[in-house]
């Protein structure tokens, strides 16, 4: 049933993205604002009681309405999760950003490139040579289809229902939104934060590990081993870092953002990027889903032995 919904849910994705969610966590968003202001006193218990207020509920419906339709027909159950994680992946979401990107690097408008860059990560790319626009675009590609898609996958598989997948979006939303950069949510938000760590720690590998068997595999898990960890957030570090030597590119790197030079750590060990490794991107991300979904089939299957 999991790998029906998946492939439904896929499938209508490439034909119908959905193309902003604001609206949809506008509600999600009035009731992170209240809680908010019950709850926040400055203090990390404050904000787990609020987390808690925020995702177990939402988890605990999902789940229930998830079991009444089964209960009525499992066709039911399947739309309901195809419903779900149509509402909570978003393979498509990101991908406009980067073809479009792509497109630009091939017909040599650079300049296009850089502003489509700088509408995908919300600040000025204009100063960029084209091999950081290459780099930066393909570490945002990495990093979208595991935050948009294999790790709404690892939690839509392991809890029932949807409500794993619901979870996940809802805790990486929380984690955003109360971030240690504002200094009344520090505290509040130190839970969120660290329980989305949490989430995200054998997801990321399991991504890399992906990443690893679809691409070189020797150079993916040396970078992997040896990378990682320099990067600003480890956990993200070891999806770029596999990916990075799954198809032969050096991300990281210094670049020039729109208020200071960057000095990141390097990851992959392969050529320069340019145009032609954005291509390998696209294919291994796809070759990472199609190794989840076989060892889903595989995993099914072997259950019903």
């Amino acid at each position: 049933m999991a790998l029906i919904s998946l492939v439904i849910a896929l499938l209508i994705e490439q034909w119908k993205p959905l193309a902003e969610r604001t609206q949809l966590f506008a509600p999600v968003n009035r009731f992170a604002s209240m809680l908010e202001g019950q709850f926040n006193a400055g203090q990390s218990r404050q904000g787990m009681i609020a987390w808690a207020l925020a995702i177990l509920p939402a988890m605990l419906l999902v789940w229930l309405v998830y079991l009444f339709l089964l209960h009525l027909n499992p066709m039911l159950a399947i739309a309901f999760n195809v419903v779900m994680l149509y509402l909570t992946m978003g393979f498509r979401r990101f991908s406009h950003f980067f073809t479009d990107i792509q497109l630009a690097m091939r017909a040599d408008d650079i300049d296009q490139a850089r502003r489509l860059l700088s509408a995908w990560r919300g600040q000025d790319c204009s100063a960029l040579a084209p091999d950081a626009v290459a780099r930066l675009a393909i570490e945002q590609a990495l990093a979208a289809s595991h935050y948009n898609v294999f790790a709404v996958m690892f939690w839509f598989i392991l809890l029932p229902g949807p409500s794993g997948a619901v979870a996940y979006r809802m805790a990486s939303y929380l984690a955003r939104r109360w971030q240690a950069d504002q200094p009344e949510l520090d505290q509040f938000g130190r839970f969120a934060r660290r329980i989305y760590r949490i989430m995200e720690w054998l997801p990321t590998r399991l991504t890399a590990a992906a990443f690893a068997v679809v691409g070189d595999f020797e150079d993916a898990v040396y970078c992997w081993r040896n990378q990682a960890s320099r990067w600003t957030d480890p956990l993200l570090g070891v999806v770029l870092a596999a990916g990075a030597g799954a198809i032969g590119v050096r991300l990281g790197g210094p670049i020039q953002t729109d208020i200071a030079p960057e000095d990141r750590p390097d990851l992959g060990i392969g050529d320069e990027a340019d145009a032609g490794f954005l291509d390998s991107t696209v294919g291994l991300v796809w070759r990472a889903l199609v190794l989840w979904l076989l060892m889903l089939l595989l995993l099914g299957l072997a259950s019903i032995r």
